[in-house]
Parts: C-alpha cells; sequence; structure tokens
C-alpha cells in the first residue's frame, strides 16, 4: 500500500481542473491498495502512403496461382493476403503493357497495365522512315504484331512482301514489315493485334492469325498504336514511371543523317521536353554502348540507365561460371552501370536439395554494388512442361503454374532484385503488396 497526503492529491487536482481559493485544505492520508496492470499489445496497422486516384484490379489469376501451389509457409502467407490492400510498386513492371491479354505496346496495353498495380510500363522505342519515335518491341515486327499485311497500300512498301507456305517443300510463310518502312503518319493509321503468325498459312488472312493457343484475341480489335510521345502523355495520366527500351536499330545506322548516339538522345529529349522528372525514367538498352552513353551525357537520368544483359547468346556462357561473361560485373559497375537485368533464369540455379537459389551471376552482381531488374514473368504459359526459357536453370523442380510464385518469392527474397517486368503486372503486384514492398508514389 501507498500513502498519499490529500494536499498532494488536490494539487494535482488543481493543475488539471482547478482547485477553489476558499476550500479549507485538511492534510490526511489516503490509502491506495496496489493493482495489477496488464500490458496489452496492440497490432500496428502497416500504413502504406500510395499515390492518390489509383484503381488497382488484380483479378482472379493470383487466386489461380497460389491455389495450384504446394503446401508451404510462403502459400499460407500468400493466401493470407487475398482480401487485400492492393497497391500499385515500383517492383511490378509492366512489360510492353499487359500483353499475355492485350496486344502489346497498345494503349489498351499500357492502360490495362497500370489498373493491375505496375508502377513503371514499357514503351520499346524505334523509329519510322521519317525519323519519329514510335513504341514497338521490334523495328520490323509489324507483321506479326499489327494488320499492315491486311492494307495492300502499306503491305506493298513492306521489306520482305508476304510469302505463302509451301507445303511441298516445307517453307514457311513469311514477311518483314519495318517501322522504317513506312512513315509516322502510316504508322498510326495500324492497328495491334496479338503477336504471332501462322507459318503455315497460304494467305494473309490465315498467316495473321498466329495468337498461342495460351494467350486470347478478346481484346485483339481495337489495339491503338502510339508514338513515343503519346506513350509518355498517356503514363504521366496514368500516373506510372516509364522504361523506354531504345531497340537496336535493323537499318544500316546513321539512317538518313541520324546516328545511334542522335537516336539514344532523342529518346531522352522527348522525356525533357515533356517535363518527366527524371527519376521517373529508367532508359535501358541491350547495347552497352547505348547505356554508357546516357551515363556520360545524360547525368541527370545515370542512375537508372538499365543494361540489358543478353550475353546468354555467347557462346560457353555459364551463369555459374563468371570466366564466360565479359566484362565482369565489377567493371560494369566501374564504368557507371547502376542497374543490370537480365532475363529470370540467369539468376537462379538448383542446389543439392533442389531448392531454388541465386546463381552466381546474381551473387556478383549484388557484390559488385549493381541493382538488378529480371524480365519476363508471366510470357512462357504454363509450366507444366519446366516452363521454357525463361525458367531452363530450374526446368527441373517446375513442373506446375504455382511455381511460379516460388521463383517470384526466390528473386524477390534471395536475389533481391529491384523489379520485375511481366506480362501479366498483377501477379507481381499480389505479390508486393502482400509483402507489404514500398507504393509507387
Amino acid at each position: 500500500m501507498k500513502h498519499i497526503p490529500l494536499l498532494t492529491s488536490c494539487l494535482l487536482i488543481g493543475v488539471l481542473a482547478g482547485c477553489d481559493d476558499d476550500v479549507e485544505v485538511v492534510e490526511k492520508e489516503v490509502v491506495v491498495t496496489n493493482t495489477d496492470v496488464q500490458v496489452v499489445e496492440v497490432p500496428t496497422p502497416v500504413i502504406v502512403e500510395v499515390a492518390q486516384g489509383t484503381n488497382i484490379q488484380l483479378g482472379t489469376r493470383p487466386d489461380y496461382l497460389i491455389d495450384d501451389m504446394a503446401d508451404s509457409t510462403l502459400k499460407t502467407k500468400l493466401e493470407s493476403c487475398k482480401e487485400g490492400p492492393f497497391y500499385r510498386t515500383d517492383f511490378s513492371i509492366g512489360h510492353r503493357g499487359a500483353p499475355m491479354q492485350y496486344p502489346e505496346h497498345t494503349k489498351e496495353s499500357y492502360i490495362a497495365s497500370a489498373r493491375m498495380g505496375a508502377g513503371i510500363v514499357e514503351c520499346d522505342v524505334t523509329f519510322t522512315n521519317d525519323k519519329e519515335l514510335v513504341c514497338r518491341h521490334s523495328q520490323c515486327d509489324l507483321h506479326t504484331t499489327t494488320n499492315i499485311l491486311a492494307i495492300p497500300e502499306l503491305a506493298a512498301k513492306c521489306s520482305e512482301p508476304f510469302t505463302p507456305a509451301d507445303p511441298n517443300s516445307g517453307t514457311p510463310a513469311s514477311a518483314k514489315c519495318c517501322t522504317s518502312d513506312i512513315s509516322l503518319a502510316e504508322f498510326l493509321t495500324l492497328e495491334g493485334k496479338m503477336d504471332g503468325a501462322n507459318t503455315n498459312a497460304t494467305n494473309v488472312a490465315d498467316y495473321m492469325k498466329g495468337t498461342p493457343s495460351w494467350r486470347t484475341d478478346l481484346y485483339a480489335n481495337t489495339g491503338t498504336l502510339m508514338t513515343h510521345k503519346q506513350s509518355i502523355a498517356l503514363f504521366k495520366e496514368l500516373g506510372v514511371k516509364m522504361t523506354p527500351e531504345l531497340k537496336s536499330p535493323a537499318v544500316s545506322m546513321p539512317f538518313d543523317g541520324m546516328s545511334q548516339e542522335q537516336y539514344a538522345q532523342k529518346m531522352l529529349d522527348e522525356y525533357i521536353q515533356m517535363d518527366v522528372p527524371a527519376n521517373h525514367v529508367f532508359p535501358q538498352s541491350f547495347n552497352l554502348d547505348d547505356v554508357k552513353y546516357w551515363i556520360n551525357n545524360n547525368p541527370d537520368f545515370a542512375a537508372q540507365s538499365v543494361y540489358l544483359d543478353g550475353r546468354d547468346s555467347d557462346a560457353g556462357f555459364d551463369p555459374n561460371n563468371p570466366d564466360t561473361w565479359q566484362p565482369s560485373m565489377a567493371a560494369l559497375y566501374s564504368d557507371g552501370v547502376k542497374i543490370i537485368a537480365p532475363p529470370i533464369w540467369m539468376l537462379l540455379t538448383i542446389d543439392n536439395d533442389n531448392n531454388i537459389v541465386p546463381s552466381q551471376y546474381a551473387v556478383d552482381a549484388k557484390t559488385a554494388g549493381l541493382k538488378i531488374i529480371a524480365w519476363s514473368f508471366e510470357r512462357s504459359g504454363p509450366l507444366n512442361n519446366g516452363g521454357g526459357y525463361y525458367y531452363q536453370s530450374v526446368a527441373d523442380v517446375i513442373d506446375n503454374d504455382g511455381d511460379m510464385m516460388t521463383v517470384l518469392d526466390v528473386l524477390a527474397k534471395d536475389v533481391g532484385v529491384i523489379g520485375i517486368f511481366s506480362d501479366w503486372p498483377a501477379t507481381v503486384s499480389y505479390y508486393a503488396s502482400c509483402n507489404n514492398m514500398p507504393a509507387s508514389i
């Protein structure tokens, strides 16, 4: 028990409520009995600052993939997030928009990507014959990604006209139509379609029907093509950051007086002209010289310039043997490269216990100080046969679509990638929100 003088009690009350000056003060001891105090921990809610005006819609695919997972701690964790909240993150990058179901590099695909929580969206950049920049994955893919062959006056301008398949000789159908074959005005009359071609076709109509069975043509009737500047305006409206990829020209450079350096600069100039903050732009190229040009001539964009690593096409390349890739990770960092972006499979390997773990490539990149972005998630179709190109290094332990989430978890937590390109950003967005990754602001 404790004894507290009444005078003290009154003084305390006086501070809070005031004591009447006319009240007679009588000193008296008051007995207070000790009581047990129970401390109750109240969970602190995780508050994530999210950009205003977002409308994130992930749909049912993440649920489908999670349900397909084998029982594990990861599955339990992901199941606990099914009611959200979901928000936009820079960890989720729209690869050509959302081309698993929407024609790539179209307005519709870009909007779908942003709605699925992608904080960064990609426009692959190439040019027309009047040197205007447009969004296409390749300078010469119009015959598989647009309706150009169905427009006779434009089909006649293609580098290589449509040639039907010859069943007798086994010669496949072919064509080659490039953005550099036509003007910007002509480019904008085209409509985007799902990427693909039927090489057994004997006519144009059948040749254009080449969509892989695991994609869909449901949204392929209104593919709105975009210039690079139009994509910038749209991305600003959607509130997303931007990652333009400077595509390797299919024509000799200089092209009509435009050098490779001028081409690389022109791409960044359009962001500057449209008042896009440099830290909202992640310029990329498979051409290391392009990346070095940006680093050395555009310091505001240097830290975000991305070296897309396609060295797996080099003879003898092995992501677990540093002697088979040049330059080294340390040399890249010394040259000013801050972000490297290889395909998913180069970052992963299998240990002696059949666990998916980081490759030596991933370890060396992190050790050198490089940040890593991986590509491309949700691009392989069903994984029941190992997943193809993007999962080749871990194919032996992959046999169902739910394994995508395991791969995603290893990339995020063990490799430590800062972002993942995805053909269906909703899946990566679900994972990012579930793990309380920083919101895109």
